[in-house]
């Protein structure tokens, strides 16, 4: 199979073709407006004012003093806040009793005429708490620990196939290793930010989100209205990464505000609350267990991961799951226990459940082919499959091995010395390390319009939400191949919620969702002959053939280690990926190589830890919560295996938002293993971690 890097050649505007982002020159010159950035007349400014105490509730709220602060308006608490209807979603039932689930809870918002005052008005707020018993510490024998019927996305808690127990005792070759993650945030560049009026009982909202469809079903149940009198905007959004993937409290805060003042209200929520309010991923234990035959081919996986949930909302970090994908046994067991702590809610966060799950799995095939001496490339060879494991399902296209070898062709893998602790200058020690990785393929029911204009150009219409990934230029894309027109003559219209209904950007579903209702819009049209179509996935997502649709790739890392200092620096970071047919070659390496540079933070930078005593996240900014700068990664290249699925949709594209951090940590984890011929199982591998190496 051919493969691409995704060079600026052919740029024509055809599918596939590198073209530039269509918003790129408004973004560059501060054309494009994002939540924050508008102001209607007569708009105030918002301040939340978090709990801090880790778990209580609020017996008294003095705001006299606060309110007597020229330019103060209202102060907003469970007493007097605007009531609204209880959502399945916790996080959002805000402002409505007292009581305090976690540290950081918002208690009270403060609304004046500036954004300084609404600042001091809210530290003016004296507020006493009954402080109650907390608890946040994670512990695999935690005494409330439980097994949860589902994890995120509906995945199965638990799943054993065969006989896990006596396939791990016979095989003749085993792994028993338990691997730990810490918490980790999102930090997208834009904070979570919100602006919103009333007009004639009309509510209109501005909003940081990756969803406006989803918001606006949120606040019509929060403010039983219907969705016809209310509209969202998220035209462009600064990042998200699974933190604004579903609705969050900026945006339900600011409606609250703006009803209670009569005014536009806006709210910019400070970046040291967010780990609080926004999400994160959670914390993961993981024990992995696999046995093999004396040739390397698996007979037992288990994967068993402890993780928490907070007590506002259920949300399991589904961290097995891509044990039951990856490759063929004799017998596996897949499990999730979990405990409702005082935390916040976590949540999504960039492959929630596979970036922490693959690192496990990664991690120990890395020390079965040492158990094994067998090179870890072959290892996985050998145990690729053409059916899903747990389900039996053929796979719709896999492409793993060819991302293997093609990967190792580049990088240059089979000129090392397998054995640890070979390459040595001066005071560094230089070692390499693979790891796979996947991602499922997920669509989405999705609408769409197109409108064939008088002047030979077409405008199309879908609610998709573009953060950051190019979804404009590709969605454009998508309907000048269909209409067999050229790419200057669509014009495209995203972001609102007003436009054709359409899912969220997230689960790497956004592109291939709303690619098909464009296609299907623009083949009825064309079939037509009339001027305008509107399409409906709905009955096309639903009746889809029943195969396991999976991207693939296959990570490989270069890493040199400090002996003296302990520091950890990726030298050389090389991925390559089959994820169907690549929509825009520009835009797709940007996101490969996003989720690279995520997946590298993961394992060498990013880490969090709530401190015991006040139960709060000790990291709450970007000066020490450490992601990783242009200093951390000196030479990283993405490629692709081009891979025709027939059995996806329309467009081909598999989703690529995700893969790429997939996998990524546990082959510079692999790397170190080779450069020091010590193991580390627990990220990130700083220098504490890792010691002198002398």
């Amino acid at each position: 199979m051919a493969s691409t890097t995704g060079s600026d050649s052919g740029a024509d505007g055809s599918l596939g073709a590198p073209v530039s982002r269509r918003e790129g020159a408004a973004k560059t010159a501060g054309e494009a407006r994002y939540a924050a950035e508008y102001t209607p007349e007569g708009c105030v400014y918002a301040w939340p004012v978090p709990a801090t105490v880790p778990r209580g509730r609020v017996t008294s709220m003095d705001a006299s003093d606060a309110l007597a602060l020229p330019g103060a308006l209202a102060v907003l608490t469970h007493e007097n806040a605007p009531r609204l209807t209880e959502p399945d979603d916790g996080i959002l039932y805000v402002l409505q009793n007292d009581r305090v689930p976690h540290r950081g809870w918002y208690v009270a918002l403060a609304v004046a005429e500036t954004q300084e005052t609404a600042r001091a008005v809210a530290e003016a707020v004296r507020i006493s708490y009954e402080e109650e018993p907390h608890d946040v510490r994670l512990m695999t024998d935690h005494p409330e620990m439980y097994h949860p019927e589902k994890a995120n996305g509906g995945v199965p808690g638990d799943r054993e196939r065969g006989d896990f127990d006596r396939e791990f005792a016979a095989a003749p070759h085993r792994v028993d290793a338990t691997y730990t993650l810490t918490p980790l945030h999102n930090h997208p560049m834009e904070p979570h930010a919100a602006t919103a009026f009333w007009r004639d009982g009309h509510l209109t909202a501005y909003d940081s989100s990756q969803g406006a469809t989803t918001v606006r079903e949120a606040l019509a149940t929060l403010f039983a209205m219907g969705e016809e009198q209310i509209t969202v905007v998220s035209e462009h959004v600064g990042g998200g990464f699974g933190s604004k993937g579903t609705p969050r409290p900026q945006v339900v805060l600011a409606a609250m505000a703006a009803r209670h003042v009569e005014r536009p209200v806006k709210l910019v929520l400070p970046r040291r609350e967010l780990p609080a309010v926004v999400g994160h991923r959670a914390p993961t234990i993981q024990r992995m267990r696999l046995g093999a035959r004396a040739d390397g081919v698996l007979t037992a996986v288990g994967h068993d991961v402890v993780t928490y949930t907070s007590t506002v909302k259920e949300f399991v970090e589904q961290a097995a799951s891509p044990s039951r994908v990856m490759y063929g046994s004799d017998a596996s067991r897949t499990g999730h226990r979990v405990v409702a702590l005082d935390v916040p809610t976590p949540s999504w966060m960039r492959a929630p459940g596979e970036a922490p799950g693959m690192y496990a799995l990664e991690s120990a095939m890395d020390e079965l082919a040492v158990e094994l001496d067998l090179d870890p490339v072959e290892l996985r060879l050998r145990n690729d499959t053409q059916t899903e494991p747990d389900t039996g399902r053929p796979f719709s296209s896999r492409h793993l091995a060819d991302c293997l070898r093609e990967g190792a062709r580049r990088f240059g893998w089979y000129e090392r010395d397998p054995r640890p602790r070979m390459r040595r200058e001066g005071d560094l020690l230089t070692g390499t390390g693979v790891a796979s990785s996947a991602y499922p393929v997920l669509v989405a029911p999705s609408t769409a319009s197109v409108e064939a204009l008088s002047d030979g150009t077409f405008h199309v219409r879908v609610n998709a939400t573009d953060i950051g990934t190019g979804a404009r230029t590709v969605l454009a894309q998508v309907a000048a191949d269909t209409l067999g027109a050229p790419l200057a003559s669509v014009r495209i219209d995203i972001g609102d919620s007003d436009l054709p209904r359409a899912p969220l950007a997230g689960g790497s579903s956004g592109t291939a969702s709303w690619g098909w209702a464009v296609h299907k819009a623009c083949s009825e049209l064309l079939a037509s002959g009339g001027t305008k179509a509107t399409a409906d996935t709905t009955e096309d997502v639903q009746g889809q053939q029943d195969y396991a649709r999976h991207a693939f790739g296959a990570h490989f890392a270069e890493v040199q280690a400090d002996t003296v200092t302990g520091e950890v620096r990726v030298s050389r970071l090389l991925s390559v990926f089959a994820a169907g047919r690549i929509l825009n070659a520009r835009t797709a390496r940007s996101q490969f190589i996003g989720g690279m540079v995520m997946g590298l933070g993961m394992a060498l930078t990013e880490h969090s830890v709530i401190d015991p005593a006040t139960g709060g996240f000790v990291e709450r900014d970007l000066a020490s919560y450490h992601v990783p700068a242009c200093a951390d990664v000196p030479d990283i290249d993405a490629h692709w295996i081009e891979e025709d699925d027939p059995h996806l949709n329309p467009v081909g594209g598999k989703g690529i938002g995700e893969i790429g951090i997939v996998g990524t940590a546990a082959a510079i984890a692999n790397a170190l293993y080779h450069a020091t011929g010590v193991r580390h199982r627990d990220l990130p591998l700083t220098p504490d971690r890792v010691g002198v190496l002398s």
